[in-house]
């Protein structure tokens, strides 16, 4: 008896181990490692993941696997491991280990066909008989007609292949191809048969003639500038035939990229690529931290390292923030490797991204561009991992399963002996305090590209400003530069510190601020609709026309967003041409894209927008950067904040100046005396960093100290401070002495949805028990969990604390 070791999709802790169940005698062999089936689990069928196959089982009576849902694993061995690792790491189920690793088409309800690929006449008889005149049955049919193991050996020869036709989620694309249903030299004795007058369709004849596959209606339609009847005549003759096929949704199709080549690189690029080309050449595992000004040429370093790995037949991850996944980035990436790219973000739609995930399963592709989670691409003999903007938070998943990309990535890397490259011009204090350590090796490209100067900062304090009369958001020096630019025909970009229209509205005269009635936190206005909107619950109400509290009239709406910034710059500059990008403007599919087409190609002055504009453009007609509001990040209840704000107003004051003109930034701020902002106006990261880890050392945080968050909420507030109190005392009966653990407290966000939240924070450096008994505590409240509405998280590593 052959026995397989399955996880079940429940995530639960009762289920969280793997279940064994026989293997039927026809599905012998059938069944391997890293396919999903589909099992009995009490009164239900439901969906499972084999994780090993073994001979024997401690249990008596085992249930039978129903039947396989893949002919070839979708999860190969790597992946499998690397499940238990993130289980292990970030306190997650391995089902949802498994399931972070799949793309959305994957986990819906399924319909499964399978379709012969190859020519018919190579199958065996028992399955000509089986597919009769069709190249298409069902699953069911295969597993009625007992064939599956036939089938899996021409799956391995790639005759046929399994397609799931996603109910209600992802069908495949497919489009009218047509074809000639006779042999080349029929095909011409029958073109010499036409009447004189069907030139049309002689021409039709020649185009297939010099075609050896099938070829897309649409397509030959408009090469030969010729109607559907044309080609109906000669299917209605016998000629020609049309099927359906299918073809893969190419976010891309109907754009051209010009192919690049490798550009000379520049002594300190050289510097920089040797290391890494000899750890590939060497398949050693290394870490390295590429730590180069914006605008050094990083981007060269990762294409031309990539290069090295694809000469080797091994295959390549580049991560990106999602935000700046700009086009630009896809262009360079597609311009230098063609269609050896897939790509992978959250603008694809759920079958764009089916589809390019199964061209990296199917080996059609080497390179993966994406954003954090297609670190978890399939692929099977990687040799380099590219981590761009490594200090970006997206990196960091928020929910269930919490893992950080970085660490992902370092793990998928040891397992393939091959390096990985962290890149930023403001590495996170972790990432460089681990190279000044030796952990990772430190690479530096110290100046721009063409040896361009940096950009030169003003600092503008707003509060002089205002002192001196000038109450608009843009102070003089500001708008005298915006001026000088548009008469240059120069290019602006104006960037916002967060998104709404305003932040909160308040009452002048007593100082009451309009509230979320559910979350403790104010609500934000937007002025397009005149409401008042929660952006943690989505509950929204009117501004009141008079003060709740005081009855004032005075009640007005105080900051700024980018809605109102646009409506003050057409008041002073009417003759502008402004772009604006934010959450609103960019939320369609391909719309950030347009909007940064049209900047560049010039029909815009002004790019005005938030954090989404602050990273990876480069367009050589920029030549003023304006910070609006550089402090609005300070302010949050976070250790992070300064680290933050000096990382963004970098990266924003990068994108001044990075061809032959140079650039000027201006930033304004309340706070100009503050260390991140002086220091990010020198884009001085040494002394900023100095700086920094002084004030973390002394407030023990990292990179000195590793931190985990615990946070409860629960519907009545008596009850999340008793739990918390009890998790608490719990964790710290488990910690050394050298452990700190605060709490509990109330979040700073205390009450979101109508649920009150309560924390506690602990500060540690080697607790080789943290782990365990954070797990059991978890356990521990496993029933309350489910039944009571209570909710624990844990997060090891946090990045947002509120």
């Amino acid at each position: 008896m052959t026995v397989a070791s399955v996880i079940v999709d429940v995530p639960a802790k009762q289920t969280d181990r793997p279940f064994d169940y026989s293997i039927p005698e026809h599905l012998n062999g059938v069944i391997v490692p890293g396919m999903r089936v589909i099992v009995p689990f009490g009164p239900r069928k439901i969906q499972g993941f084999v994780i090993e196959i073994k001979s024997n089982s401690d249990f008596g009576k085992l249930k039978e696997i129903i039947e396989p849902m893949d002919l070839t694993p979708i999860i190969n061995d790597e992946l499998l491991a690397l499940g238990d690792w993130l289980t292990e790491e970030s306190l997650c189920y391995k089902i949802s280990a498994y399931q972070v690793m799949l793309p959305a088409a994957l986990k819906a309800k399924y319909e499964k066909k399978i379709r012969i690929t190859g020519d018919i006449q190579a199958l065996s008889e028992e399955l000509i008989h089986v597919f009769g005149k069709k190249d298409i049955i069902t699953w069911e049919e295969a597993v009625e007609q007992g064939v599956l193991s036939l089938l899996q050996k021409e799956a391995a020869k790639n005759t046929v292949e399994i397609i799931y036709e996603v109910k209600e989620r992802v069908k495949k694309k497919k489009l009218k191809h047509v074809f000639s249903s006779l042999t080349k030299e029929e095909l011409i004795v029958a073109k010499e048969q036409l009447p004189v007058q069907a030139a049309k369709q002689r021409d039709v004849i020649d185009f297939i003639l010099h075609t050896d596959s099938p070829i897309e209606l649409r397509k030959l339609l408009s090469e030969l500038h010729i109607s559907s009847s044309t080609v109906k005549g000669l299917i209605q003759k016998g000629l020609l035939a049309e099927k359906e096929l299918e073809v893969y949704r190419d976010p891309f199709e109907d754009r051209q990229f010009a192919r690049t080549e490798p550009l000379p690189l520049t002594e300190n690029q050289l510097q920089a690529i040797t290391p890494i080309l000899a750890s590939v050449e060497e398949n050693r595992h290394q870490t390295f931290l590429l730590y180069g000004v914006t605008g050094s040429g990083k981007t060269e370093v990762y294409l031309q390292s990539i290069q090295r790995v694809l000469q080797s037949k091994k295959e390549a991850i580049v991560l990106v923030p999602e935000i700046s996944l700009t086009p630009q980035m896809v262009k360079r990436f597609k311009g230098r490797f063609g269609n050896q790219v897939a790509v992978l973000h959250s603008g694809l739609s759920a079958g764009e991204k089916y589809d390019e995930w199964r061209k990296i399963q199917r080996k059609e592709v080497k390179v993966v561009v994406g954003a954090r989670s297609a670190i978890f691409a399939p692929f099977e003999n990687l040799g380099i991992i590219i981590i761009d903007e490594e200090h970006e938070t997206s990196y960091k998943q928020e929910e269930n399963p919490r893992y950080h990309a970085r660490d992902v990535a370092i793990e998928r890397a040891m397992n393939h002996q091959c390096p990985v490259i962290l890149g930023s011009a403001t590495p996170s204090l972790e990432s460089f305090a681990r190279a000044q350590k030796g952990v990772y090796a430190l690479l530096s490209l110290p100046s721009r590209m063409n040896n361009q100067a940096l950009p030169s900062v003003d600092i503008i304090d707003m509060r002089e400003e205002l002192r001196d009369g000038n109450r608009s958001m843009f102070s003089r020096l500001l708008l005298e530069k915006v001026k000088d630019r548009l008469e240059k025909r120069e290019q602006i970009v104006l960037f916002l510190n967060k998104r709404g229209h305003s932040s909160f509205v308040m009452c002048r005269d007593c100082g009451y601020v309009v509230n979320c009635p559910n979350c403790d936190i104010s609500l934000t206005y937007h002025r397009a609709n005149q409401q008042m909107k929660c952006h943690y619950c989505g509950h929204e109400e009117q501004v009141p026309r008079q003060c709740p509290e005081c009855s004032s009239e005075h009640i007005r709406y105080f900051g700024t967003g980018t809605q109102k910034v646009e409506e003050e710059l057409v008041k002073v500059l009417p003759e502008a041409r402004i772009i604006r990008m934010d959450v609103d403007t960019t939320s369609r599919k391909g719309s950030h894209e347009k909007l940064l087409d049209q900047f560049q190609e010039g029909h815009a002055d002004i790019l005005l927008g938030t954090q989404m504009i602050a990273k990876g453009l480069d367009f050589p007609n920029i030549t003023l950067v304006g910070v609006l509001s550089a402090d609005t990040m300070l302010h949050l209840p976070d250790f992070r904040s300064s680290e933050k704000t000096f990382q963004l107003l970098t990266q924003v004051s990068g994108r001044a100046g990075r061809h032959e003109k140079e650039g000027e930034v201006v930033i304004q701020t309340y706070t100009p005396e503050h260390y991140s902002i002086e220091l990010a106006a020198e884009q001085d990261y040494d002394r900023f960093y100095e700086q920094e880890m002084m004030l973390r050392k002394i407030h023990k945080y990292p990179p000195f100290y590793y931190i985990a968050l615990v946070t409860v909420s629960h519907e009545e507030l008596m009850k999340v401070v008793s739990v918390t109190e009890k998790v608490t005392t719990y964790i710290r009966s488990k910690l050394s002495n050298e452990a700190i653990c605060l709490g509990p407290v109330a979040s700073p966000i205390p009450r979101i949805n109508n649920r009150y939240r309560y924390q506690c924070l602990i500060k540690y450096k080697r607790e080789p028990g943290l782990n365990q008994a954070l797990k059991k505590m978890l356990d521990q409240y496993q029933q309350e969990i489910h039944t009571n509405g209570l909710q624990i998280s844990v997060d090891v590593n946090p990045f947002i604390l509120m």
